[in-house]
């Protein structure tokens, strides 16, 4: 895996235009032409931003993404709003992961179906405590 480039995650190699000082990016959505070939097509996506440490800095969403959530402030989002995003989108965002299983477990040591459960559950404890 090591060897091999993934859309899934992404260590950058020159600086982002995200407003973070951020140097990888994992892709939690898009839209998938062919699951046999994972071809992709990037018309909605989600990424996850992270630090130099893997520390989670906020998500970029698509301006199609955006136009279809208009209660949303801007493309790039933190904190609460990013909870509340991520939300919404749980079931598909799950979906999409679990085409990368291997490479997810790796990441965040347990299967998308099976972090996404709990971290739903964590995500709804924030947005309740605000």
């Amino acid at each position: 895996m090591k060897d091999q480039k993934s859309p899934f995650i992404r260590q950058y190699v020159r600086a982002s235009k995200s407003p973070w000082d951020d140097s990888s990016t994992i892709l939690l959505l898009t839209d998938v032409v062919d699951k046999q070939e994972l071809e992709l097509s990037f018309t909605n996506y989600i990424y996850l931003h992270r630090d130099s440490v893997g520390s989670v800095l906020g998500i970029s969403i698509s301006q199609q993404l955006l136009a279809a959530n208009p209660e949303f402030s801007e493309r790039y989002l933190e904190g609460i709003e990013m909870y509340a995003f991520l939300l919404v989108h749980t079931e598909d965002i799950t979906n999409f992961c679990s085409l990368f299983t291997a490479e997810f477990e790796q990441l965040f040591m347990l299967r998308p179906n099976e972090y996404f459960a709990a971290a739903e559950c964590h995500w709804l404890g924030i947005l309740e405590n605000t």
